[in-house]
């Protein structure tokens, strides 16, 4: 079965110094990848480069499917409701519905429809942030820090989103310093790749 995501050889450097060279990875439809480690290793470097977002100081990246990625920066204008910031992301994405309708009662989200994003939780922004992601419809998911913020029912939820995802065909990335089920996932653990 031929790769969806591989990245050879990569080396990142960030200012005068190098986080990790020589990792390599490879992801088929289904499979998925931990990238562990603790904060300040390389996780969210490694997520922007496998994104396109980052350029490797060495080796490559081929990807033979669209991305989404879920990180910190949700993207979702504060100003507006939330309804408002999700439409924005239907339209921009073409998933041709609603996000809000797709997904609003699995993600918790029924009762924040007129709620603005600015007064949004941490966990209800990263839940808004899941109904983009799903909205997307991309085969390969690239998930930096995806349970900051969840309480034990929003991670069982991520927990369940991903076996979907890969039971569906997609691939998946996850750097996480917290633990996280991923049956039958590859645990990376960047710092075997230190410089």
């Amino acid at each position: 079965m031929q790769a969806m995501l591989a990245a050879r050889d990569l080396a990142c450097r960030r200012g005068e110094r190098l986080l990790f060279r020589g990792l390599s990875l490879s992801l088929s439809p289904g499979e998925a990848c931990h990238l562990a480690g603790p904060n300040g290793i390389g996780k969210t470097s490694l997520i922007r480069i496998l994104a396109g977002l980052l350029r490797p100081f060495h080796g490559s990246v081929e990807c033979r499917a669209s991305i989404a990625l879920l990180d910190e920066r949700h993207a979702l204008d504060p100003q507006v409701p939330l309804e408002c910031a999700l439409a924005f992301w239907s339209e921009l994405d073409g998933s041709g519905t609603s996000l809000m309708d797709a997904h609003r009662e699995r993600l918790g989200l029924v009762a924040l429809a007129d709620v603005p994003v600015r007064y949004l939780s941490t966990g209800q922004r990263k839940r808004a942030a899941l109904a983009r992601l799903l909205g997307q419809r991309a085969p390969v998911w690239l998930l930096d820090e995806p349970l900051n913020g969840l309480d034990t029912a929003g991670t069982e939820l991520v927990e369940t989103l991903i076996a979907e995802h890969r039971a569906a065909g997609g691939t998946c990335v996850v750097a996480s310093h917290q633990p996280i089920r991923l049956a039958e996932a590859m645990r990376l653990e960047i710092a075997d790749f230190a410089a």
